[in-house]
C-alpha cells in the first residue's frame, strides 16, 4: 500500500504499478493528475464522492482524466444540493446513462425539482437503482442504539422580535426590488443575502453586521443554551454543539466562560495539527462539550462519545445536519443518542424545515436517500420563507 502524501510524494511516481493499493486525497490529485492518469488502474474508488459534485471543480476533471477498468463511489449523501449533483457522479461513473447536463437538466432535473412530476421521479429512480447499492445504518450497525431527534422551539420576545420584523421587512422590499430588475433567476445572491440576515437574528441579534444592540437585547438561543448545557453536562451527557457559524460558536464560548463550564473547539480556522489532539481529547473524556462549525465537522470525525448533539441552526441542506450528527452515532457508539436542533418558532428557521422535508421526500423518491435542500427556490418557497413571524395563536394550533 502507498499512501501518497506531502512533499516527497513525487519520487513515488514512477513505482506506483508496484504497489497493489494507492490512496491519495482530491486536493492532490488534480496535482498529481499527470503521472496518476499515466498509470492504468483496476479499480478506482472515490470516498466521500460527493466532494465531486460540481462536473467543473478540477478535482472532478482530474478524477475523469483516469483510467480504470471499473469505477465505484463511495457517498452517504448521493444528493446534497440538487439532482445535478447524481447526474456528476454517474458521468463519471457511466458518461452516458443519463445524458449530458444540459438535456439531464431538461428532462429530469427541471420537471422533477420544479414541477414535482412523480412520474419523472420514478422514471429517474428505475434508471439509476440498478447501479445503487444501499444500506442503510440500520442494517450496517443493528447493534446501534436508538437516535432521537427532538426540536426545541424558542419564541422570540422584545427587541430581538422587533428586529426580525425589521429585518423581514427590509428583505422583503430588497428582494422584491431585485426580482422586478432582475427576475428571479438572475437574484439568486440577493434572495440568499436577504434570508442570510433573518437566520442571523434567529441565531443572535450580535451576528447581524452593522446593528448594534440595544440595552437588555434578548438573545433567545443564547439564553437557552444557557439553560440546556449545565443541565445536560450536570447529568453526565457529552454534548456536540453545531453551528453553520463560527461567529456563533465565539459567543456561546464566551457564554459557556461566564458560566465556568469547560469545552473544547473544532472549526475550519482550527490547526490541522491539532485537530487530531482535539477530537482524542474528548474521546478520552477530558473535555464533556465540544463546539464545531458544521463545514469543519460534518464528514470525517469519529466522536462516539458524545450521546448529545445541538443543532444551533436548521441548514438548508438536512444531509449536512444528518452527516454531522453521524459524527457520534456511529459504530462504537453505546449509548443512545439525543439530536436537539433549536429552531425559532415561525420564523425561517421553521419554514426551512418544512422546505427540508418536501425535497427529503422527493429525493427519496428518486435515488432512495436522504436528500438535500435544492439550491434554488421557487417563488413560492420565497414567499412563504419571508412571511411574518406566526402569530402565537397559530403556533399553537
Amino acid at each position: 500500500m502507498l499512501v501518497l502524501q506531502g512533499a516527497e510524494r513525487q519520487h513515488h511516481f514512477d513505482q506506483l504499478a508496484a504497489f497493489d493499493l494507492v490512496l491519495t486525497s482530491y486536493p492532490l490529485l488534480w496535482r498529481d493528475v499527470a503521472p496518476l492518469s499515466a498509470q492504468p488502474w483496476h479499480l478506482l474508488i472515490l470516498d466521500e464522492a460527493q466532494t465531486v459534485k460540481n462536473a467543473a471543480s478540477r478535482a472532478a476533471a482530474a478524477v475523469r482524466r483516469l483510467q480504470a477498468r471499473h469505477r465505484l463511489c463511495l457517498t452517504g449523501t448521493p444528493v446534497e444540493n440538487h439532482l445535478g449533483e447524481l447526474w456528476a457522479q454517474f458521468d463519471f461513473l457511466m458518461p452516458g446513462l443519463l445524458g449530458d447536463a444540459r438535456s439531464f437538466a431538461r428532462r429530469w432535473r427541471k420537471p422533477i425539482e420544479e414541477g414535482g412530476h412523480s412520474l419523472h421521479a420514478e422514471a429517474l429512480a428505475r434508471r439509476v437503482r440498478p447501479f445503487i447499492l444501499r444500506r442503510r445504518k440500520t442494517e450496517v450497525a443493528a447493534e446501534l442504539p436508538a437516535l432521537s431527534v427532538v426540536t426545541r422551539r424558542v419564541a422570540l420576545q422584545g427587541r430581538q422580535k422587533e428586529l426580525y420584523e425589521s429585518v423581514r421587512v427590509a428583505a422583503d422590499a430588497q428582494v422584491r426590488r431585485v426580482l422586478a430588475r432582475q427576475g428571479f433567476g438572475a437574484s439568486q445572491i440577493s434572495v440568499l443575502d436577504a434570508l442570510l440576515k433573518l437566520r442571523q437574528v434567529c441565531c443572535d441579534p450580535l451576528l447581524l453586521k452593522g446593528v448594534s444592540p440595544a440595552p437588555g437585547q434578548e438573545r433567545a438561543k443564547l439564553e437557552l443554551l444557557a439553560e440546556m448545557l449545565p443541565e445536560l453536562l450536570q447529568a453526565g451527557r457529552r454534548v456536540l454543539v453545531f453551528s453553520q457559524f463560527t461567529e456563533m460558536l465565539d459567543l456561546i464560548a464566551a457564554k459557556l466562560e461566564r458560566l465556568g463550564l469547560p469545552w473544547l473547539s473544532l472549526t475550519g480556522a482550527t490547526d490541522a495539527a491539532r485537530r487530531g489532539e482535539i477530537v482524542q481529547r474528548f474521546q478520552a473524556l477530558e473535555v464533556p462539550l465540544m463546539l464545531i462549525s458544521l463545514k469543519a465537522g460534518g464528514v470525517g470525525l469519529n466522536l462516539t462519545a458524545a450521546d448529545a448533539i445541538i443543532h444551533v441552526d436548521p441548514w438548508w441542506n438536512p444531509a449536512v445536519m444528518a452527516q454531522a450528527s453521524a459524527r457520534a452515532h456511529r459504530i462504537g457508539q453505546d449509548k443512545p443518542v439525543f439530536v436537539y436542533q433549536l429552531v425559532v418558532a415561525g420564523s425561517i428557521e421553521e419554514r426551512m424545515l418544512e422546505l427540508q422535508a418536501r425535497k427529503e421526500a422527493l429525493a427519496e423518491a428518486v435515488v432512495g436517500s436522504d436528500a438535500a435542500e435544492a439550491a434554488k427556490f421557487t417563488p413560492e418557497d420565497l414567499a412563504l420563507l419571508l412571511a411574518p413571524l406566526a402569530a402565537s395563536e397559530d403556533l399553537a394550533s
